[in-house]
């Protein structure tokens, strides 16, 4: 980045959070009101010129960062929790710095707080996986419940030959994906900015592969991408309705997990 160049912004302004905190003993067992003011310095100038929502950092990492930061344990101090959010943020690879403000509301005439300036590199987030089940459906089975990303089937359809097959039948699949997402409930996920929100939110979403898979080296057929995908999110195996699932050696190294009781 050039002297004369300044860093594109996203900021959460106003977040209002009741919880739990503060050292005093009277402030112990009850909730009091936090103010938070985040502004994210981002590492791509102009990385939004595309209009892809993956290709910036979205403002549910934010949200995300204070709910989890809350989630982990009781804070006596907001200088602590300012410090973990920062740390959650600058784990993404668009954030360059971050300041966070986090200010009591409950505890005076006015708002009492702390404001800190973090960059990357000079915070230690702990961090690990988040757990998410990667499912190939088949008819039948029951709708999942908590973090789930559900890879639809193949649908039973002709395809229309000549031009890119591979492209073709991923965007079969992408309408399997929509019409299933109507049978279940469910919302649909093309992007990782989708998909890493619905993993935090610990909600069970379809997978509509085109956009992320268009340029995988893997072949467009439902267990490949589901292994694929299992893969590129860290979970370790792929659920699956089949009872004796055979190897390939053109999948990558996941664990195929036969669900019991379903039909090949």
């Amino acid at each position: 980045m050039t002297v004369m160049e300044q860093a594109d912004r996203i900021h959460l302004r106003d977040h209002v959070v009741a919880a739990d905190i503060g050292a005093f003993q009277s402030e112990r067992g009850r909730n009091q009101r936090l103010r938070f003011n985040l502004t994210v310095d981002l590492r791509d100038i102009g990385a939004s010129r595309d209009d892809q929502v993956d290709s910036v950092l979205s403002y549910d990492v934010l949200i995300y960062a204070i709910s989890a930061a809350l989630a982990d344990q009781r804070y006596n101090l907001v200088e602590t929790l300012a410090e973990k959010i920062a740390a959650e943020v600058l784990d993404h690879p668009r954030a360059a710095a971050i300041t966070v403000s986090v200010e009591k509301l409950d505890r005076g005439p006015g708002a009492l707080g702390i404001t800190i300036h973090r960059r990357a590199g000079r915070v230690s987030p702990d961090r690990t996986a988040l757990p998410v089940d990667v499912i190939l459906w088949s008819p039948g089975m029951a709708p999942p419940t908590g973090a789930a990303i559900l890879c639809p089937p193949a649908p039973d359809l002709p395809v229309p030959q000549g031009g890119d097959q591979r492209r073709i039948a991923l965007l079969a699949l992408d309408q399997a994906a929509w019409a299933l997402s109507g049978q279940l409930g469910l919302e649909i996920a093309e992007s990782q900015t989708e998909l890493d929100a619905a993993i935090r939110a610990g909600q069970p979403v379809i997978w509509a592969p085109t956009k992320l898979a268009a340029d995988a080296a893997i072949p467009a057929l439902p267990l490949h991408l589901a292994s694929w995908l299992a893969d590129r999110l860290g979970s370790d195996h792929v659920t699956i309705a089949a009872t004796d699932p055979s190897p390939d050696p053109v999948l990558p190294q996941i664990a195929l997990r036969p669900l019991p009781g379903a039909g090949a």
